[in-house]
């Protein structure tokens, strides 16, 4: 007891060495903060998707925001503190593959849990605190496995056999594409055409109830003019 009352007076580079009260509320709420989001991104996230990158980026992100929040909530900058980190970390696309909506939202679970967690005062109950945390990975267990709907996906096709891009062989287009794709299509998008390579730009759109693959979307870059057709 001794030893430890003379680490609480002793001081390093302007800071107390060791406060016992606010270290032990420190690791009760990062084991507790770290539990959860563990078991949304290890447990829940991981084995539908399978992306490790994402893996490591939630665990790294919710950690590192956990701990801005927890030791920077004595500045009394809490609400600013929070809509900052909302602002700066809810926006991030990476420059290389932007981040599919599906991982946004997991992000944006990921930087909310870290700051309720770290920003709970003395007014907010630990019940309170327990019921947010769990409501939340209840919500998320039950939509990865039992909310599971199909919704249209797409896909970009650089389609070379042009003479089936006019307007009154469609049909034949669809059926074409489908028995070299094995999707069943529900509509197509026509983009540019290059009549000097004789391909042109289609987007694909077709029925899916899975959707563990992550890609960038087909959409971007792509050109939904027809006056090309000429």
């Amino acid at each position: 007891m001794t030893n430890l009352f003379v680490l609480t007076q002793t001081t390093f580079m302007g800071l107390n060495f060791f406060d016992e009260a606010d270290f032990y509320m420190l690791l009760a709420r990062f084991g507790f903060n770290l539990g959860i989001a563990f078991i949304i991104i290890r447990l829940i996230y991981f084995p539908k998707y399978k992306r490790k990158d994402y893996l490591f980026t939630y665990l790294m992100i919710n950690t590192v925001v956990f701990i801005l929040c927890f030791l920077l909530d004595n500045i009394k900058l809490q609400l600013g503190l929070a809509l900052g980190l909302f602002a700066i970390f809810g926006i991030i696309r990476y420059r290389t593959n932007p981040i599919p909506i599906k991982e946004m939202t997991y992000l944006f679970i990921v930087i909310g849990l870290a700051v309720v967690n770290a920003l709970a005062n003395k007014k907010i109950s630990f019940a309170e605190i327990a019921f947010t945390n769990f409501a939340v990975l209840l919500i998320v267990l039950i939509m990865e496995q039992f909310g599971r709907l199909k919704h249209e996906s797409c896909k970009l096709i650089i389609y070379e056999n042009i003479e089936l891009i006019h307007p009154e062989r469609r049909e034949e287009l669809i059926e074409d594409l489908e028995k070299r794709t094995g999707l069943k299509i529900s509509r197509i998008d026509i983009g540019r055409i290059d009549f000097l390579r004789d391909v042109a730009r289609i987007l694909v759109y077709y029925m899916d109830n899975d959707q563990h693959i992550n890609m960038a979307d087909d959409r971007d870059g792509f050109t939904g003019d027809n006056s090309e057709l000429g």
